[in-house]
């Protein structure tokens, strides 16, 4: 097993990424693979070989929506869904660049509406990430309209216990 294998298996501390056996079910499900560098299941195969320079550089962790579809298409149970995550928040950790500034953008801003609420908190995360990506005014129209139509309501909701989303963060180490 290579090193590389080993701390994603680690950090996704669930079933082990070796389970897959291939079947491509994940890739054929995956709504975003055919935007991605690399299919979901050759990320996985490039994880079990090692290569981790090549996937944390690539595009394609930066594309997962996260949408587990893949997840319920594994006949194995891997969480492809989760290691994606996990895989982001390596590239995080060793300072890569990252190809795609707006997802990044979103990812930080998502984490942090989480880390103050407990929820997303949608004008909050809307306004930070428009901060963090610089774009003002692309989606402006959009944004008003759905304002308008109730879709985005000025106060998020709050969770009520926030000492247990703050442990989350400090166990999984996303300070």
């Amino acid at each position: 097993m290579t090193q590389f294998l080993q701390e994603v298996n680690d950090r996704i501390n669930g079933v082990p990424i070796q389970r897959c056996f291939h079947c491509r079910k994940c890739t054929a499900g995956c709504p975003l693979a055919t935007e991605m560098e690399f299919n979901p299941n050759k990320v996985i195969r490039m994880v079990q070989m090692g290569m981790k320079d090549e996937v944390l550089n690539s595009s394609t962790i930066w594309l997962c929506a996260s949408c587990e579809t893949c997840v319920t298409r594994c006949p194995n149970d891997v969480d492809i869904a989760r290691m994606m995550d996990t895989l982001r928040q390596m590239s995080i950790e060793k300072g890569l660049s990252v190809p795609q500034k707006k997802i990044l953008a979103l990812h930080n801003a998502f984490l942090t509406s989480i880390k103050m609420f407990g929820r997303i908190n949608e004008p909050i995360m809307l306004a930070h990430y428009k901060l963090l990506s610089k774009d003002y005014f692309s989606d402006l129209a959009m944004g008003l309209g759905m304002f308008l139509k109730g879709k985005i309501t000025p106060f998020g909701p709050r969770t009520r216990n926030m000492a247990a989303v703050r442990k989350i963060f400090k166990e999984t180490k996303h300070s």
